[in-house]
Parts: structure tokens; C-alpha cells; sequence
């Protein structure tokens, strides 16, 4: 008896062994290779090295993460667990360039759990078809004549704004101040608000979303992801209240169709059908345009913000980069008669302007990366990268990286004078075909900005030594608060 059953347990061990193997084999076989997955870790279960990706921007250092493991695991790729996901991370310009031109091919945009959670009628898509929406609805809009038209709306937005919120005070805090300007010209552009209290409403709870959107997707009361979940319901009601009455507006004849965005992405969308009835669908609609609405809103507000605020830092730190935006600035300003708004024209003048603007994208890049899907198995740099697998690129890879940008923590924007970075080096605003379609639109917006800041005023940080963070986008964690020097001669 003791034979046999010796014998059935060493046929158990000896069939779970070649099941096993035989699953081994059929994998390898899959991937038609015998390479491993890039090395890492993926830490503790749901949250595993989220803490730790996280806490490396609280503290200022949000290259710290990736250089870390970059050394210790490999320069080219490593495995790791953010955000609720086991991700491979694509490191350096040869990460960036296999990511940006095998979309599509090898792989596909895709956002994490929180993105869709946040972003409710989102999650019945992939991230990759939502995008394709977005730019479909937009498309004149963000290039072309279209951004020449907004210089002249963005300058006198600007204008104002300088008017109200800095003119005639000693000092002011930069960093919700320039959030108040970006987010009145996503607004006057994309949905033809002008009313200031309007504004205000829809902005009280963008913050909240925006930290909700890059936290742990732990979703209990009081949580940050629980908190954004909520703010995002409460922007989203208020701009389907919008989407309805300028369907209203449109039909009585009180709105065209190419006064704004929302306008042709009603257009757009109603010119759609589905199998599923008109009260159903135009609801989903209505829902899916005050979605693509918000998210034209975050980019916007957000991204252009961030850089403002480290431009004016920068500026107030180094009085000869300073000079030299003055002196440009101003000779734009003395060539015009009084009260001349800004054109196409006179930005194109603004090439040093630029310089500084692009090193302050690069050293506080406001999009520190971004997420893709493998859509089939493939190998890169020796590595096998399964199906289904998230993947992850990060700016700071290359931006802060000696390789690519000698003495890389160092404000110089000379290294944008007469040529360009080596190609996927500079990746404020991602590559390929999921490149930002904002980018022209930031653009403008930036220089309208540092325009009527250095015609006006000289500045001086109150706190020197201000500490930078980033939580979720780069920010001086005490707003950047600094004195206003104006200038004796008003030359606008």
C-alpha cells in the first residue's frame, strides 16, 4: 500500500511538472523567443512602487525614481508597479523614439485606471479611440488660421488679467494667478465664456481632479482619487448644463457654428448615428463632448500655467536672462501704436522669448510622461514586452540626463540658439502621432504671457530658497510669491 501511494504522489509531482513545462514552452513559443521581461520590481500588491514614484516629486526630485533604477536594473528599460499597474518603463532617447514611431504598430496610447475612473463615459473605449475622438473634433481649431485669430483674444485676456491681478500691488503669488489667465482663455476659446464669475465656478474644482487623476486608485471616502472622482462629476454636470443650452442657442440661431470648439464638436457628433434611440444618444453625447471639453480645459489651463510660473522664477533669478526678454519684448512693444494687440506677426518675433520658454519646459516639463499598451509581442534591446503589457515614458529620462543635455539642472537657453536638441532628447510634449496637438496653441499662449509680465514689471522672490515639487506637474510648493518692480516708462 505504502508503494502506491509513493507511486500516485510521484505521478501527481511528475504530471503538475510536465504541465507546467509544457505551459513554459507554449509561452516561449508565443513570443518566439526565450528573452526575459527588462528586471525590476513591482512591490507591494496595488500599490507597489507608487509611494515611492510619488513621494521622489514631493521632494523635488522627481528624476530620482527613474535614475535609480535606471542604474541599478538597466539603462534601457526596467519593470515596475505605479499607479495600480505593473509598468516596463522606456528609458533615454532610444526608449522615446521605439515608443513615438511604433505607434499604432507595436503599441497604442492607453491611461491608467484613474484616468478612467475620473473620466466616467471614457472607460466604454479604449484610451486610444478617445484620443482619436478628441482630435477629430478638433482639428482647425488648434492650427492654422484658427491660432492666429486667438493672439489677438489671448493679448487682450492678458491685458486684463494683468489689470485686475497685478497692476498696483507691491506683491502677488504667481503660481493661482497664471491659472486664472490660462483658464479664462481655454474658457473665452473653447466655449465663448467671457463672464468672470462663469469662469470662476467652473474652476473651483479643478485642482481637486487634477490630484485625483495621479494618485493611488484607492476609492474610499476622503481619499484623493475618491475626491477627484467627485469633482470631476460635479465639472462634468456643469458643462452638459453648457453643451444643452448651446444646442439651444444654436438651433434658435443665437450661436454659429464656427464661433468656437463646442460649437463643431456639436456639429461633429450630430452628424454621427447609432442603432440606439435619439434621447440616449444625445445624452451619451452630450456627456462625451463636456468630457473632451474638460480635458481641452485641464491641458490648457495646466500645462501653460506651469511653465509661466517657472518662467517668471527663472526670470526673477537671473536678472541677464531678464534683460534680454525685456529688450525683445520691448522693441515689439515701441513698434506698435498704443493699444495694439498682439499678432501672428509679432510672435514670430519673439525668438529669444522662445529660448527661455523652451528651458523651462525642459526643466519643468508640466506632462512628465506618458502611457502605452502593447498590442501584440515584441522584443526591444534584448527584452521580451508581452501583449496586454503598460508601458511608460518619462521626459526626465533625457531632459535631466548629462548625456543629452550637459550640466542638465542648469537654466540655458542658449542650448535652443540656432538648432535643435538631438531628436527624442526634448519631449515636453510627447512624439509621434500622439505628439500634443496644443503645442502651437501653449505656444502662443506663453509668449502672450511673458510679453505683458516683462513690459510691465521687473521681479523679486520673496522666498529664495523656494522649494520645488512636483505633485502631479511641477510647482514651487508655496505658489511662488514675489515682489512686482514696475517699470518708470509705461511704453503699451
Amino acid at each position: 500500500m505504502e508503494v502506491l501511494y509513493v507511486s500516485l504522489i510521484s505521478l501527481i509531482v511528475s504530471s503538475f511538472v510536465f504541465i507546467f513545462l509544457q505551459i513554459g514552452l507554449l509561452y516561449k513559443k508565443k513570443l518566439g523567443s526565450t528573452a526575459a521581461l527588462p528586471p525590476g520590481k513591482t512591490g507591494w500588491p496595488m500599490i507597489g512602487e507608487s509611494l515611492e514614484f510619488l513621494s521622489a516629486g514631493w521632494k523635488g526630485q522627481p528624476e530620482k525614481f527613474m535614475f535609480d533604477r535606471m542604474s541599478k536594473y538597466s539603462s534601457k528599460a526596467f519593470l515596475t508597479n505605479i499607479l495600480g499597474e505593473k509598468i516596463v518603463v522606456f528609458c533615454g532617447a532610444s526608449g522615446n523614439k521605439f515608443l513615438f514611431s511604433n505607434e499604432d504598430k507595436l503599441v497604442r496610447l492607453w491611461f491608467p485606471t484613474t484616468f478612467h475612473k475620473i473620466f466616467a463615459s471614457s472607460s466604454l473605449s479604449s484610451s486610444s479611440e478617445e484620443s482619436l475622438k478628441l482630435r477629430k473634433m478638433t482639428p482647425q481649431f488648434l492650427k492654422g488660421e484658427a491660432l492666429k485669430r486667438y493672439v489677438g483674444i489671448m493679448d487682450h485676456t492678458a491685458n486684463k488679467h494683468f489689470e485686475d491681478g497685478w497692476e498696483k500691488k507691491k506683491q502677488v503669488v504667481v503660481s493661482p494667478l497664471i491659472k486664472d489667465y490660462t483658464f479664462s482663455v481655454g474658457c473665452k476659446i473653447f466655449l465663448s465664456i467671457h463672464d468672470p464669475q462663469r469662469v470662476d465656478k467652473l474652476a473651483q474644482h479643478f485642482n481637486t481632479l487634477i490630484d485625483g487623476l495621479f494618485s493611488i486608485p484607492c476609492d474610499f471616502p476622503g481619499s484623493t482619487f475618491s475626491k477627484g472622482i467627485k469633482a470631476s462629476k460635479l465639472l462634468i454636470r456643469d458643462l452638459v448644463s453648457i453643451v444643452e443650452q448651446r444646442k439651444i442657442d444654436l438651433a434658435e440661431g443665437k450661436a454659429s457654428l464656427p464661433q468656437d470648439i463646442l460649437s463643431h464638436m456639436l456639429l461633429v457628433t450630430s452628424s454621427t448615428s447609432d442603432e440606439i434611440s435619439t434621447a440616449t444618444r444625445n445624452l451619451t453625447a452630450e456627456m462625451e463632448i463636456a468630457e473632451k471639453v474638460l480635458a481641452l480645459l485641464i491641458a490648457s489651463r495646466d500645462t501653460a500655467s506651469c511653465v509661466c510660473a517657472f518662467i517668471v522664477m527663472y526670470l526673477a533669478e537671473l536678472p541677464h536672462i531678464y534683460d534680454r526678454v525685456y529688450i525683445e519684448q520691448m522693441e515689439i512693444a515701441k513698434s506698435k501704436p498704443r493699444g495694439e494687440l498682439l499678432n501672428w506677426d509679432d510672435l514670430d518675433m519673439m525668438k529669444y522669448s522662445w529660448n527661455v520658454a523652451s528651458e523651462a519646459l525642459r526643466l519643468a516639463t508640466p506632462v512628465q510622461g506618458g502611457f502605452k499598451e502593447a498590442i501584440t509581442d515584441f522584443e526591444y534591446n534584448g527584452f521580451s514586452i508581452p501583449k496586454g503589457y503598460k508601458l511608460y515614458w518619462k521626459s526626465n529620462t533625457t531632459h535631466r540626463n548629462p548625456e543629452f543635455f550637459p550640466d542638465p539642472m542648469k537654466f540655458d537657453p542658449s542650448r535652443f540658439k540656432g538648432s535643435v536638441p538631438a531628436p527624442y532628447t526634448y519631449v515636453p510634449f510627447g512624439g509621434g502621432p500622439r505628439m500634443c496637438p496644443g503645442t502651437e496653441f501653449a505656444r502662443l499662449e506663453i509668449l502672450v504671457f511673458m510679453h505683458n509680465l516683462v513690459k510691465r514689471f521687473r521681479c523679486e522672490k520673496i522666498i529664495p530658497d523656494e522649494k520645488l515639487v512636483v505633485d502631479p506637474i511641477p510647482k514651487p510648493v508655496k505658489g511662488l510669491p514675489i515682489r512686482l518692480f514696475p517699470h518708470d516708462d509705461k511704453q503699451y
